[in-house]
């Protein structure tokens, strides 16, 4: 069964719980309207509904998980799948393919030795749907029933709702925080892993890159697994070539519009700006590829530059610098919009022209919120993989050569993952040392932009 359909059956006794509950409350009034209820009647349903629809949601979520191995496993204990391979593929195969037009997936299957399974398939499906539904009526009514009987003058169902409300928030706060920690343990395990066969000096330190997915784990060449090229592409190509253009246009855009653009055309110019943040990455990956490379190419060879290709760190920062321009300018834009007035006014007052008004006075007092675009900005770039794929090439090579072709560590990251290979041989752990440094750098990266907002809110609040 489809757990949507158990949500909706879960939405669906809710709401009768939530009109019983509520009409039981208005009959205490009703009945003596000298009585006093310590909640409100929409409490009391509130309360009923919530002891309905969360152990029905929660059950919902479990039997969408043990559902399909029970139908599994009862298929496997019928006289049709004595026919089953043993083990492998072809058994897995003959299993999905029964399942398929067991379920309306497919409308029949490709190997005739899973026909006599679609029947034991459709089967179990069916009797485990109703065992679903059976117990799904089961929990609502014993949910409802329990809050119901509840339901009094003297209960206090705001209080108990309030904090079921307040449990919600505080597990949908978590989720963040513990999804971070699951990213960084799994990250962490990993390495771990790819370290007890290469050396973490040879992977920090190395300045060749070249995983040979062939190889044997016990004669793994650490040498070949030297990260520098792919830490300096990375640094170079999404903080230093994409800052470089992001950066001064951004706040330039963000100083014009907030100081010097007329209201009318800021309400045209802004959103047009915004507009770039929402392009998919490959359409710029695309323009890169297609159009900046040419053009930086042809310029190289017109000014006497040999060698020049059609994949260069140039070209992929330029377009990356391009796509975070919102960033940086929406971010800018909101902090200098935000400095107090009396501020502005003040300078003006002293005799400041607009231009020193911006640099001396707007400027510093909206620095925090500046370098915190700035950051999340880097943060955005660096973790980029598409533009660097189509117009910088995958090759990890270690120059400041604009124009030479660079890779980056998130490129290399999905290079390795794909295709099949062990999950025990390094060249498959690497990308998860590589995902490790890179979560430390963004971390870095925040913890910079904190302190640095923190100093200089101190400074201007």
């Amino acid at each position: 069964m489809s757990p949507i359909t158990l949500i909706l059956i879960a939405i669906g006794l809710g709401l009768a719980g939530w009109l019983a509950g509520r009409a039981k409350a208005w009959s205490f009034q009703k009945s003596d309207p000298e009585v006093r209820l310590v909640a409100r009647p929409t409490y009391h349903a509130w309360y009923v509904a919530v002891w309905i629809v969360v152990p029905v949601l929660a059950f919902a979520l479990l039997w969408s998980i043990i559902a399909p191995q029970l139908v599994t496993q009862s298929v496997l204990a019928s006289p049709a799948a004595q026919a089953l391979p043993e083990f492998g593929f072809e058994r897995d195969a003959w299993l999905s393919e029964a399942r398929a037009v067991a379920t309306g997936n497919a409308s029949t299957v490709f190997n005739q030795g899973a026909e006599a399974l679609v029947g034991a398939y459709s089967e179990a499906i069916s009797r485990y749907n109703l065992i679903g539904i059976v117990v799904t009526l089961l929990i609502a009514f014993a949910g409802g029933a329990f809050a119901f009987l509840r339901v009094k003058p003297d209960f206090k169902a705001r209080t108990r709702v309030e904090r079921t409300v307040m449990v919600v928030l505080l597990l949908a706060s978590l989720v963040a925080i513990l999804t971070t920690f699951g990213i960084f343990a799994s990250l962490v395990f990993e390495t771990y892993r790819f370290f007890s066969i290469v050396s973490p000096a040879d992977f920090f330190f190395g300045t060749f890159w070249g995983p040979d997915p062939m190889s044997s784990v016990d004669n793994t060449d650490g040498a070949k697994y030297g990260a520098i090229p792919l830490f300096w592409g990375t640094l170079f190509i999404g903080a230093i070539i994409a800052m470089i253009v992001a950066i001064p246009l951004g706040l330039m855009s963000a100083i014009c519009l907030t100081q010097y653009a007329n209201p009318r055309l800021r309400t045209w110019v802004k959103p047009a700006l915004e507009i770039l943040a929402g392009v998919p990455t490959v359409v710029y990956g695309y323009f890169a590829a297609l159009t900046v490379a040419p053009a930086i190419r042809d310029a190289a060879v017109a000014v006497g530059i040999s060698g020049a290709s059609t994949e260069s760190a140039l070209a992929a920062g330029i377009v990356m610098g391009v796509m975070i321009i919102p960033f940086v300018s929406s971010m800018a834009d909101d902090s200098i919009a935000a400095v107090p007035s009396a501020m502005r006014d003040g300078s003006y007052a002293m005799g400041a022209t607009k231009s020193e008004t911006i640099k001396r006075v707007l400027f510093p007092a909206a620095l925090p919120g500046i370098v915190a675009g700035v950051m999340l900005a880097v943060s955005r770039a660096i973790g980029e993989t598409m533009i660097v794929v189509m117009a910088a090439s995958t090759a990890a090579n270690l120059s400041a050569n604009p124009l030479d072709r660079m890779t980056t560590v998130t490129v290399q990251i999905v290079k390795l993952l794909t295709g099949e290979q062990s999950t025990d041989h390094p060249t498959y752990l690497s990308a998860f040392a590589l995902g490790f440094a890179l979560f430390l750098v963004t971390l870095l990266l925040n913890i910079i932009a904190l302190r640095v907002v923190k100093r200089f809110r101190e400074a201007y609040e």
